[in-house]
């Protein structure tokens, strides 16, 4: 029966990939990639030459059906532009379509943003909520943060450049001024890693540039000594 390989990527240092991913990538006939262009510079600095075809967020319903009436008969490696696929990256829809026709589904780990992000933020790590990337709108994005401003479980967000300002101004307002790491451009040569509190956030990042993780504290017996003496 044949196997939908959902394989992970590096999400920047090429070398960020496992044994396993590599022998797969390489055994299996095709590749569905959310951008073939940066999935082969990775395959090309292996010497790898399996055939690519695209699958990303404007094609997944379109390649939908061809997909899965390949994997009728022959294996098929799934790969997003950087990390676990189907995580904030498409592959969602396939792995349960897949799934629903008995296919099976098999994992291949590898890097993963949220958890190196968690891991190096000095913020506790024992259970953690994963929100995505925040909502593009203030009002949405407002909302979204208000929801939460109970949580006591460490908060971990992607974020874009070109909005990091307002969501740390909304975070600021909305949730407190509390402890966060901001994570920029891990394992790529310019990797940032700030940790402090959000307004001293917003005055470090004034012309952000790359990909951002944000790791939030949660409502912790700690932000509330911080509020008390605040």
């Amino acid at each position: 029966m044949p196997v939908l390989y959902v394989i992970a990527t590096p999400i920047g240092n090429l070398e960020d990939i496992s044994l396993r991913a590599l022998r797969l990538l390489q055994e299996v006939q095709l590749i569905a990639a959310e951008d073939t262009r940066t999935t082969r510079h990775l395959l090309n600095a292996h010497n790898i030459k399996t055939p690519l075809t695209s699958y990303h967020e404007h094609s997944k319903r379109a390649k939908l059906d061809y997909l899965l009436d390949y994997l009728e008969k022959e294996d098929l490696a799934l790969v997003s532009e950087a990390g676990m696929p189907g995580l904030s990256d498409p592959g969602y829809e396939l792995i349960v379509a897949a799934i629903e026709r008995g296919i099976s589904v098999v994992p291949i780990p590898g890097a993963s943003a949220v958890i190196t992000a968690l891991v190096v933020s000095g913020l506790p790590t024992d259970q953690f909520i994963y929100l995505g990337f925040l909502p593009r709108r203030k009002g949405p994005r407002q909302r979204l943060l208000s929801s939460i401003v109970d949580e006591p479980r460490t908060i971990v967000a992607f974020e874009t450049p070109h909005r990091l300002r307002e969501a740390l101004s909304d975070i600021e307002e909305i949730l407190g001024n509390r402890r966060l790491s901001v994570c920029r451009e891990l394992t790529k040569v310019h990797e940032e890693i700030f940790r402090g509190r959000v307004s001293q956030a917003r005055e470090h990042f004034v012309e952000p540039r790359g990909e951002f993780t944000l790791v939030i504290e949660g409502k912790t017996r700690a932000w509330l000594k911080f509020q008390e003496r605040s």
